[in-house]
């Protein structure tokens, strides 16, 4: 089998927490994960974005450094990303088939008792790429939560937890303490952790998990980044920026020189598309594409489209079904001229005659529904030039692959 079929095959199995396969399959590839510094991210929002500031001032600054995020928009090889550029085809696909031999020893031994999610080998497989590509410091995004997570095998050299907000409730439970203490949970013991403007609930919760584990919690603030040009479109990137700058000061602190004009030059271009990133095509027309895949996201997409001012866009959407679709319409709706609604190319798509009938419980906007991304940027477009898509990352990276045909 392919390497890489065999990667995708691995997405049958789902989302499992645990760091049991992930520490066996480490353990067995030599623990590559100890072969470079590492700075650990979670939040529900804004660990992408800060991710890759931080990567994008450690290249300014010098080091070979590397970066490893989910999901990815458009092909496979985004996740992982060494000097700026996406690893080769043939460099993820010789990595895989290194680890899928690994695994089917570890099966045969009997220490895995059932097969790694793909989660589990991506992350494997992120270690040991960086590793052999002699990166001198990652910055790794958690998947989802933190505590269980396959990323938190790591021991960092710093921490951040970006925001807590309700999402993923299946997974990380139903309140913000709840979901507060498994992201609290890739906070190790003497390792500073970084935090953005957390509820004043999460943040009780973060810094008794830092006590217990004798952490420095590090808080931020817009003025931290005063001096700075935030290159990322949104007052939120204001906040991410701050927790990126607090990263890169303690990393200076720790030996790794970043001096202030790499931490600007980290800012300014990070280099991180589909948030609130303008596209501008033939015959005037313009996309606004945004990952506002959550509540909270929707909340700061409204914002700014409300700051931007002019005529309502319309809304090209698509959702998760485990997302809250009626809390992202909440904020969403008010800020739009129109909703299109469609699938994304992905099993856990949300039926859009489903989303329909939350939409129209929440509001009068026209709703239109599209069979496929392709015809619902048409229909968007015939509505006016300049449009809006969101509601998933699955669904950008659809609008891309299209918008790179047209």
């Amino acid at each position: 089998m392919n390497p890489l079929t065999y990667l995708f095959s691995l997405e049958q199995f789902g989302i499992k927490f645990g760091l049991d396969n992930i520490s066996a399959l480490t353990a067995s590839l030599g623990h590559p994960e100890h072969a470079f510094e590492s700075v650990h991210i979670a939040g529900t929002n804004g660990k992408g974005s800060v991710t890759a500031m931080v990567d994008a001032a450690l290249r300014a600054a010098g080091h070979r450094s590397a970066r490893y995020t989910s999901p990815h928009l458009i092909d496979l090889t985004e996740r992982f990303v060494i000097d700026g550029s996406p690893v080769s085809q043939q460099a993820l696909a010789d990595v895989v088939a290194d680890i899928q031999r690994t695994v089917d020893a570890l099966r045969d031994a009997g220490i895995l008792a059932a097969p790694p999610t793909f989660f589990e080998v991506t992350t494997a497989a992120a270690f040991e790429l960086f590793r052999r590509a002699g990166v001198a410091v990652a910055v790794i995004e958690v998947g989802l939560g933190g505590r269980l997570d396959a990323t938190n095998v790591l021991q960092p050299v710093a921490t951040a937890i970006t925001s807590i907000a309700i999402d993923h409730e299946r997974y990380l439970g139903s309140t913000i303490e709840e979901i507060a203490f498994e992201k609290a949970g890739i906070i190790k013991s003497g390792v500073p952790v970084v935090i953005g403007p957390l509820p004043s609930a999460a943040r009780a919760v973060v810094e008794r998990v830092a006590r217990e584990r004798g952490a420095d919690v590090v808080r931020t603030s817009p003025d931290d980044v005063r001096a700075f040009t935030v290159g990322l479109a949104g007052t939120h990137q204001i906040d991410n920026a701050a927790v990126a700058v607090a990263l890169l000061e303690i990393l200076d602190r720790r030996g790794i020189a970043v001096s202030r004009d790499a931490v600007a030059r980290g800012l300014q271009q990070p280099n991180w598309p589909g948030r609130l990133e303008r596209r501008f095509l033939a015959g005037g027309r313009e996309v606004l594409l945004d990952a506002a895949h959550n509540p909270a996201g929707a909340i700061a997409l409204a914002s700014y489209l409300t700051a931007e001012g002019g005529p309502l866009r319309p809304l090209v959407f698509a959702v998760m079904r485990d997302k809250d679709a009626a809390g992202m319409f909440g904020s969403l709706l008010p800020a739009v001229s129109h909703l299109v609604l469609t699938r994304a190319t992905s099993p856990r798509s949300a039926d859009p005659s489903a989303l329909e009938a939350q939409a129209h419980a929440l509001s009068s906007l026209p709703v239109t529904i599209a069979p496929s991304a392709a015809e619902a940027l048409r229909i968007a477009w015939r509505f006016s030039p300049r449009i809006v898509v969101a509601g998933s990352i699955f669904l950008l990276g659809d609008v891309m692959k299209e918008l790179e045909r047209s």
